[in-house]
């Protein structure tokens, strides 16, 4: 098979992302993308869809593939592709399989080089080969996308549970209720941080991470695993720096870092993971959005009479269950996909 070699800066351009902060975004459906992903939305597109984005700071040399509009900010770039030598997918995929990672040249805060980026040398197949590879690997990434979106569903399906039983107070047996003050009088009214208290996160920067079996929680969510864990699982992770009032839970030990606060085993279980969803949480900090943990701590929260919770949390158990069977599956297709983009890539495996 004929493979070309051509410098990176041959088959693509990287093109600079544009400042868009929190406070100038209008309700939309436009995926705004930093280094870290989707970190919000907005009503208008700087680049027309499907592209691809590759993280510039914070997460270094991270890339992801938008099928529709999207708007990249100033912490990424995104790709142009010259078409007559290199298939939009492909350089998806190509560009994940580069250590891009290793391109850094600010310590202070990592950022991506891209002249060092656009002189890697690279081996690109005619544009059919290119094609039978990215859709091999689609295949993949089809597979996680819809487990993606069972996830999804079953998530809805707990907090539908939830808004059921404690919002609209239908829970089984309300019939018979004796309602005192807006809730059954043997349920109690506290506040998050007389319940629980939010512990701090700690920080773990990329490049002190040692691949390992824990994962590494940010407001975005999981950003990378370490060999060592900092709170025990099951636990909760609420975002307080990005991503404000985001919400996750971890069945296992992982390591949530200082942009996120966190519930550790005593206290986390699947009531007080819905019930957080459903709190106003608010911004408290102009320039970077920020999660106040006094005022957090200050949050009303009803805690069930321990009949009803003990049922809540028997219902709710399958829903998570299945997440977690889900979430499994696809870790285990991401990593088989991955094992195979550098063999396809560099011509080991034929198509």
């Amino acid at each position: 098979m004929n493979w070309n070699q051509y410098y990176l800066r041959d088959i693509l351009k990287l093109m600079y992302g544009k400042s868009l902060p929190e406070r100038d975004r209008q309700n939309g459906d436009i995926p705004v993308y930093g280094s870290g992903g989707i970190g919000g939305f907005h009503n208008l597109e700087l680049v027309k869809g499907p592209g691809v984005i590759v993280g510039r700071k914070g997460t270094v040399g991270s890339v992801f593939f938008e099928q529709k509009d999207f708007f990249p900010i100033d912490t990424v770039y995104y790709v142009d592709v010259y078409p007559e030598k290199a298939q939009l997918k492909f350089s998806y995929y190509l560009l994940k399989s580069l250590p891009l990672s290793s391109l850094n040249t600010d310590a202070a805060v990592p950022g991506l080089n891209r002249e060092r980026a656009l002189s890697l040398q690279v081996k690109i197949p005619p544009l059919d080969t290119q094609n039978r590879i990215s859709c091999l690997l689609e295949n993949y990434d089809e597979l996680i996308k819809n487990n993606t979106r069972r996830i999804e569903l079953l998530e809805e399906s707990g907090r539908l549970l939830y808004r059921e039983w404690f919002i609209h107070l239908r829970f089984p047996g309300h019939e018979h209720a004796v309602i005192t003050n807006g809730v059954p009088e043997d349920w109690e009214k506290t506040s998050l941080g007389q319940y629980s208290k939010l512990n701090y996160g700690k920080a773990l920067k990329a490049e002190n991470r040692i691949e390992g079996n824990f994962a590494v929680y940010g407001s975005s969510g999981i950003v990378g695993s370490h060999n060592a864990a900092l709170a025990k699982g099951p636990a909760i992770i609420v975002g307080r720096k990005g991503n404000v009032g985001s919400v996750y839970w971890s069945s296992r030990d992982c390591w949530p870092i200082d942009t996120v606060y966190f519930i550790d085993t005593d206290k986390a279980n699947l009531y007080l993971y819905y019930a957080l969803q459903f709190m106003q949480f608010i911004n408290t900090d102009v320039a970077v959005p920020g999660l106040n943990r006094d005022l957090a701590h200050s949050r009303p929260l009803i805690i069930p009479s321990p009949r009803i919770l003990n049922e809540f949390l028997l219902a709710a158990a399958p829903i998570r269950q299945q997440i977690e069977k889900l979430e499994e599956l696809n870790q285990k297709l991401a990593q088989a996909r991955d094992l195979l983009i550098p063999r396809l890539m560099n011509g080991e495996i034929t198509v």
